[in-house]
């Protein structure tokens, strides 16, 4: 049995810091001993920090500090309603800023979904930060000199129904949360229902008719309900409504890399879940390209893989980081 954090585990501390204007929750979870390094984990949608549960004690047990934030819109960080708050250059920054606030010069990071989008933009922007990068599910996309919205891809459709009005309009208050939640990490119904997929969206009809999922105990799951009701789900689904913004931020950078190339030079870890609807691993193909040290490992899983799996995932990550990284201050 893999150790996991719970809701009101004593180990971590809820805190606060106010970045470029901000307020930001995140979990700090400190090791027995003095801290070799700091780990930052980036969740993803829809998700909180706690998505994190199963990798921080395995991470304070390497002897590393552990900082989880509730990304922009989630739990107890702010939501602001344009969505210029949520792109990833913005999120780089306030990442930095939460390492300026802790204290720490140098910072090892982990993504999921979203998160894992997140943590090779800030180690684009932030090299210097930054020591090594682990991604779950998400392989590294380039920035483009073009606009190609994602949801031209069949397995990224399902985007479509998120940027628009329809989840938030239908998904409000805390109970029809709870149900949406409960879907999403793979409720069914009795007779085979389904709450989503990626050619679609979400089946708001379906919802009521789930059983428990399977991923969550039932106060995992009212935990992660109460903090969606905090803000309801504009700030969440506004990650889906950031595609021309990110663009925008990058398309000088797209530029100068056209002409002069890039590559990562920190060690970088993708662990693709193999039953990945959303992020199957063919779309890592070539990604060795951008990096000079990149390690790719594969679990049989779906997309909450650091849930799912947490046993495997685990061993990939602390065999890398074992293998790769140098703990320092």
């Amino acid at each position: 049995m893999v150790d996991k954090i719970t809701p009101n585990d004593s180990r971590i501390q809820y805190n606060t810091a106010n970045l470029n204007g901000v307020t930001y929750s995140y979990i700090l979870a400190e090791p027995s001993g003095q801290a070799l390094n700091t780990i930052f984990l980036i969740h993803g949608w829809p998700d909180l920090s706690l998505g994190w549960r199963y990798q921080i004690p395995l991470l304070t047990s390497l002897g590393l500090r552990v900082v989880v934030p509730d990304m922009m819109g989630y739990g107890g960080t702010d939501a602001p309603e344009d969505a210029k708050f949520y792109t990833f250059k913005r999120a780089a920054d306030d990442m930095a800023a939460l390492a300026k606030h802790i204290g720490a010069s140098t910072i090892i990071l982990g993504g999921h979904d979203w998160g894992g989008a997140v943590v090779y933009r800030i180690a684009m922007h932030y090299p210097q930060l930054i020591s090594a990068v682990f991604s779950v599910c998400t392989p590294y996309m380039p920035p483009t000199t073009s606009f190609v919205p994602a949801t031209v891809f069949p397995n990224f459709k399902y985007q479509l129904q998120l940027k628009g009005p329809e989840v938030e309009g239908n998904i409000v208050g805390e109970e029809k949360i709870r149900q949406f939640l409960n879907g999403m990490y793979g409720g069914r119904g009795s007779n085979g229902e389904i709450a989503f997929d990626v050619t679609h969206g979400c089946y708001f009809e379906n919802l009521p008719k789930l059983g428990p999922n399977p991923l969550l105990s039932k106060e995992e799951l009212d935990f992660y309900a109460q903090r969606y009701a905090i803000h309801g789900m504009h700030g969440p689904l506004n990650w889906y409504r950031t595609g021309e913004l990110n663009f925008e931020d990058e398309k000088e950078m797209a530029r100068e890399i056209e002409k002069q190339g890039y590559k990562f030079d920190m060690p970088v870890l993708l662990i693709s879940g193999s039953k990945d609807a959303a992020l199957p691993p063919r779309l890592s193909e070539g990604m060795e390209n951008w990096f000079r040290s990149l390690t790719k490992g594969e679990v049989k899983t779906g997309h909450w893989a650091l849930w799912e799996k947490p046993d495997e995932v685990n061993r990939f990550i602390a065999e890398w980081l074992g293998g790769k990284i140098k703990p320092r201050l």
